[in-house]
């Protein structure tokens, strides 16, 4: 241990971090079992038991607020987990590294780019009045789309500008695990006769599959979890049936209304939940293919 005394010194930050904003703050836990005053604090507030879980699940508002982020988690998680995979295997047969290195630092771009900033990119350019893409609709023949007033295509246009902002992002942990298969088995292929299609079919993907599989438990382990920015900025009263998830249903309750018990009780709900999928996809994954998260 002394000999690695350094390696630990590096690794003080992080633990540091994770112990001051993830773990001291798990107190506050202790708020959503209780009739929770702000005056008398956490440790002088009325014990409730689970009344402040009862209220939540008598309320209507819940179940479609939880129906709109399992259905949006649902469909980015199917149209949008390939995605990082299909572009690592193109950029994986790219000869060129000049031009690979190139493409993979446009991609990349966009998931440092803030909500903010793409939202209002997002809103003027589908605009149904002077918005760039129902001109070039119009300028076909068709009728303008009010892209961010119609649930089903502000549904869309969700999970697409999602899946554009975190696709590149994605594509690094794939073009890493590339990197360890055993180039001599692309060889055996070759002489075996295989094909690209059959080398990326029996070779590639077996060869990245467990980071598949870690990545997918992970991402299923989030179906609860959507994150404020993305539909508090891109959403808005027309579409709000859809677009209200328990992300803002927290701030609401919360911040807008200081309903701090009821808020805190909806995520620690929220939690539960994702820790119960992420334990039973790795249950489920290593029942099926041996592979798991741990």
């Amino acid at each position: 241990m002394w000999r690695d005394r350094y390696l630990y010194l590096l690794l003080l930050p992080v633990v540091a971090f994770y112990l001051i904003f993830h773990y001291a703050p798990m107190y506050g836990v202790i708020i959503s079992f209780q009739d929770y005053n702000m005056f008398k604090g956490v440790f002088g507030s009325k014990w409730i038991g689970l009344a402040n879980f009862h209220d939540i699940f008598s309320n209507s508002d819940f179940y479609v607020v939880l129906r709109n982020t399992l259905l949006l988690n649902f469909l980015t998680l199917i149209f949008g987990f390939p995605g990082p995979i299909i572009l690592a295997l193109l950029l994986n047969e790219l000869t060129s590294m000049k031009f690979k290195r190139t493409i993979q630092t446009i991609i990349y771009l966009p998931h440092f780019i803030s909500w903010v900033v793409v939202a209002s990119l997002i809103i003027p350019m589908l605009s149904p009045r002077d918005g760039i893409v129902n001109a070039l609709i119009t300028a076909l023949g068709g009728k303008s789309i009010y892209f961010m007033g119609d649930a089903t295509w502000w549904i869309i246009v969700y999970v697409l500008s999602g899946i554009w902002k975190g696709i590149g992002w994605g594509a690094i942990i794939y073009l890493a695990a590339l990197t360890s298969i055993d180039p001599t088995l692309y060889e055996a292929a070759v002489i075996d006769g295989a094909g690209k299609w059959k080398q990326t079919w029996y070779v590639t993907l077996p060869g990245i599959r467990p980071t598949i599989i870690v990545l997918l438990i992970l991402n299923i382990g989030h179906m609860m979890s959507v994150g404020f920015d993305q539909p508090f900025l891109l959403g808005n009263g027309a579409v709000i049936q859809v677009s209200d998830v328990l992300s803002t249903y927290v701030y609401r309750l919360g911040l807008l209304s200081a309903d701090v018990a009821h808020s805190t009780a909806v995520g620690l709900f929220q939690a539960l939940v994702n820790f119960i999928l992420l334990i039973g996809a790795n249950l489920l994954s290593k029942k099926i293919s041996g592979d798991g998260i741990y």
